[in-house]
């Protein structure tokens, strides 16, 4: 058996509840906070099986009205009567965008650490966002739910969407019901990860982002890249002031607080903020790597405490994931290699192009690190051939 870093999760410390849509890389960060975290979630991934202090697999999907609030209450004090003691509070990771009405029936029971549903209203319409922005002198790509002369030049998004599978082509006729028209701009993909106490902010660091397109899916989400330290930085100096003042002034505005990221579009001396993720996103592995636990660092903020941040590692760090060249219903049975996270149990369902796991890497820069993650890739599908051929 290859040695595996998620073999003995502390014992220790206060309970966590934690709701995503896939809550591994919470319930990884708390328990090196030295957290226990009892996890809510839509895949029961054996390796959050194993990080959590107990499980709950939700049914449908969060968010905007699709799993009501009353299920979600129901399951997460089924998680918290399960605790030797109440928990610390309440980390919500994806899923939560497109619904703060959810949200503020959360908080009414538990702690809410991040994020206040207020905050999430105020950022996660598209329409008052981009109002907000031009407010503030932030440069933002034009939106309207109207129909659009030249839909050559604009994107269909779902309003709280996450990860790219809901961007499409805009389409004729005024936006669907929850959608809306985004003016596309060109260029690279960065987000400036961030700590806001409400007040002010604390960066993190940038990541580089790459999409992998499927004929459905043209701008779904892959991986990211945090630079080793002797690299050149990904932004300029005087960008990364830009966009951090901006980042600023909407924290000001919006009293946003916790972990939270900005996701950008760069291009020579022009830049875009196109969204602002107000939650711990898919960097948060690539991130807490410095001496103090990240997530630490979010309850700290939560609180209205901006902690110092640490110099990242000397090694560049990434995450990809892959997705599924074929279904598996059921999945088979993997010994699954130590760098491979998010892993699907024996026995689920993993529907085709839909995210099968999540790869990790470290390396001596960036450029190596991302060309490890393409070995790995291939190594996950040669297993995954394997398998298949000799159940």
């Amino acid at each position: 058996m290859r040695p595996d870093p998620l073999d003995d999760p502390t014992e220790d410390g206060d309970t966590l509840l934690i709701a995503a849509q896939s809550g591994r890389a919470l319930a990884q960060a708390a328990r090196r906070a030295g957290l226990r975290p009892l996890v809510l979630d839509l895949f029961g991934d054996a390796d959050t099986l194993r990080l959590a202090e107990h499980h709950r697999l939700a049914s449908g999907r969060f968010g905007a009205g699709r799993l009501g609030g009353a299920g979600v209450l129901a399951d997460l004090d089924a998680l918290a009567a399960l605790a030797d003691r109440p928990p610390l509070g309440i980390v919500l990771g994806s899923g939560f965008e497109g619904a703060p009405d959810v949200m503020a029936a959360l908080a009414t029971r538990f702690h809410l650490l991040g994020a206040s549903p207020d905050a999430v209203a105020r950022l996660k319409d598209p329409l008052g966002f981009a109002a907000l922005c031009a407010r503030l002198g932030v440069p933002h790509p034009a939106v309207t739910r109207e129909p659009v002369p030249d839909r050559a030049g604009w994107l269909l998004k779902r309003a709280g969407g996450s990860g790219g599978t809901h961007i499409r082509a805009a389409t004729g006729g005024p936006a669907p019901p929850g959608a809306y028209f985004q003016a596309r701009v060109a260029g690279r993909a960065h987000a400036l990860a961030f700590l806001a106490s409400g007040r002010g902010i604390a960066v993190v660091g940038i990541t580089e982002q790459w999409s992998l397109p499927s004929p459905l899916r043209p701008f779904r989400y892959a991986g990211a890249v945090e630079r080793a330290r002797h690299e050149a930085p990904p932004l300029t100096p005087r960008m990364v002031a830009r966009i951090t003042g901006a980042v600023e002034r909407l924290v000001a505005e919006t009293g946003l607080r916790g972990l939270a990221s900005a996701d950008c579009l760069v291009s020579g001396e022009d830049w875009w903020l196109t969204e602002i993720n107000p939650r711990p996103g898919a960097t948060l592995d690539v991130l807490d790597r410095r001496p103090t636990p990240l997530l630490a660092q979010h309850i700290a903020a939560s609180l209205g405490r901006l902690p110092a941040v640490e110099a990242p590692p000397v090694d560049a760090a990434a995450t990809e994931i892959c997705y599924a060249a074929t279904g598996y219903a059921p999945m088979p049975p993997i010994d699954w290699p130590a760098f491979v996270r998010d892993r699907p149990r024996s026995g689920s369902t993993v529907a085709r192009d839909a995210p099968l796991c999540t790869l990790f890497a470290t390396g001596p820069d960036s450029a190596a690190t991302r060309e490890m993650l393409r070995g790995r890739a291939a190594e996950v599908r040669t297993l995954l051939d394997l398998t298949e051929e000799h159940p």
